[in-house]
């Protein structure tokens, strides 16, 4: 072997001399560079692994599953048990051994990095690929790229919220202990404004985020409670929610705990309600036209407006079905010129400000500082994003993506058209009221969607 590829491959960070090998395949290459003698390589199915100590604690390759591998090596590796995984021979890019490539995964929150190692177990010098293990976060953003949607979990946002809802949550121990947990975070007893109000109250900003958190959690339990509950909600493989509800569907995913949410939540409704206070914004729903004929409405009622005054699309919900939101000239502009573009109708709706706007940008500070502050995990299943209808897995841009919900329009319509294009075969809607089973059936008329509430 000629030294430069020797030293090559002493220098690498796979290295580790005195490493005990582990036969689950090999490669050997025998080299030297002497005068009528040529390379030979003796194929065989798989490369040699040599498992070593790194960092923290002691990993081998036969912890890792499938997956895992496959994300790294592709169709290159074979692995028929998750007991015994095998990388094969194509996962080296050379024979020669400054050229073979060190490779990086992320499984969770471990890093393992695969080196090029120089073995001398016996006359021959063989290349195997060192493996080692750290629990160094790494930023992976890809694990649900091609999730699958057979069972589907939605949760409502503000607006879902009615005097009344939490009513049975006494009949289920694991849900009213969940109003419980929530009355202490809060300050006040939840449960008793959900059931008995008043209206006014609980349509406050600050009151109904965390009410329709917690009687949509309290949901979730009621459901598992039921004789073939628990069955469904492991079948769950994906999940979502509607601006606010979609800080549910994080919890539902173990993202955070439901403790942690709801102090997400509660802070949200905050900010929200001190930047609606501080602004004089607006909200209205505009009905029978597609979006396109929507913004067009919008950039006809932004002329002659300064830049607070303006809408523009705050909630793609579904065809015919769009929610515009800015400034109040902006929205009166909306609904004065609403039948000009052929509108069915305008409905403003009760809410305190303009949210997913511009207007809303003084609540994301405070969001930002609670959301760096608390502890995220990777999904445990995919969770679509509001803000651009995909599905995220790293925790850091997860924080990122909730930060920007506030100011940003709700991608609704494309979530639901994605996961429905994707075969979704049951969908359930866990929290007070209708509107999400309304609005999948607006898209697909025989989707099954069913509401589950406490």
């Amino acid at each position: 072997m000629e030294a430069r590829e020797e030293e090559a491959i002493r220098s690498s960070p796979g290295w580790r001399g005195g490493c005990v090998c582990s036969d689950i395949g090999r490669r050997e290459v025998e080299g030297g560079a002497q005068p009528g003698r040529q390379r030979k390589e003796t194929p065989t199915r798989s490369a040699r692994i040599v498992h070593h100590r790194a960092l923290q604690r002691q990993s081998t390759l036969s912890a890792l599953s499938s997956t895992t591998m496959a994300a790294v090596f592709g169709s290159r590796v074979s692995c028929p048990t998750m007991e015994k995984t095998r990388v094969s021979v194509n996962a080296l890019q050379s024979r020669r051994l400054h050229c073979v490539s060190n490779f990086n995964f992320a499984k969770e929150h471990q890093k393992l990095q695969f080196s090029p190692v120089l073995c001398k177990s016996s006359k021959s010098p063989r290349i195997c690929m060192g493996v080692a293990v750290s629990t160094e976060a790494l930023s992976n953003d890809t694990l649900f790229m091609d999730y699958k949607a057979s069972c589907a979990f939605m949760f409502p946002g503000q607006g879902a919220q009615a005097v009344g809802m939490g009513k049975d949550a006494a009949q289920v121990p694991a849900a009213f202990e969940m109003f419980n947990k929530a009355s202490e975070i809060l300050g006040y007893d939840i449960l008793d404004v959900c059931v008995n109000g008043p209206k006014e109250k609980l349509d406050l900003t600050v009151i109904s985020q965390p009410a329709i958190y917690v009687a949509s959690m309290a949901a979730v339990e009621a459901f598992r409670a039921d004789s073939k509950g628990q069955a469904i909600i492991d079948s769950v493989d994906v999940t979502c929610g509607l601006s606010l509800g979609e800080y549910t569907a994080l919890a539902f995913a173990g993202v955070f705990s439901f403790e942690d949410g709801l102090k997400l939540v509660k802070l949200r409704g905050e900010a929200m309600q001190a930047a609606a206070d501080s602004t004089q914004g607006a909200m209205a729903s505009v009905i029978g036209l597609d979006s396109e004929k929507v913004q067009a409405l919008c950039d006809a009622a932004n002329e002659g407006l300064n830049e607070d005054e303006k809408v523009q699309i705050a909630n793609y919900l579904c065809t015919g079905n769009y929610v515009v939101s800015g400034g109040i000239k902006g929205v009166q502009a909306v609904e004065a010129k609403a039948k000009s573009f052929k509108a069915r109708m305008v409905v403003r709706l009760a809410v305190a400000g303009a949210f997913h706007t511009r207007l809303m940008g003084s609540a994301v500070p405070k969001l930002e500082v609670a959301l760096a502050a608390t502890t995220f995990k990777v999904p445990r299943i995919p969770v679509i994003s509001n803000v651009d209808a995909k599905p995220h897995s790293d925790p850091s841009v997860l924080k990122g993506i909730l930060s920007q919900q506030v100011t940003s329009p709700v991608q609704w319509e494309t979530t639901l058209k994605t996961i429905l294009g994707k075969g979704l075969q049951n969908g359930y809607e866990l929290g007070p009221g209708k509107v999400i089973a309304g609005l999948v059936k607006r898209i697909h008329k025989s989707a099954s969607i069913e509401n589950i509430s406490v």
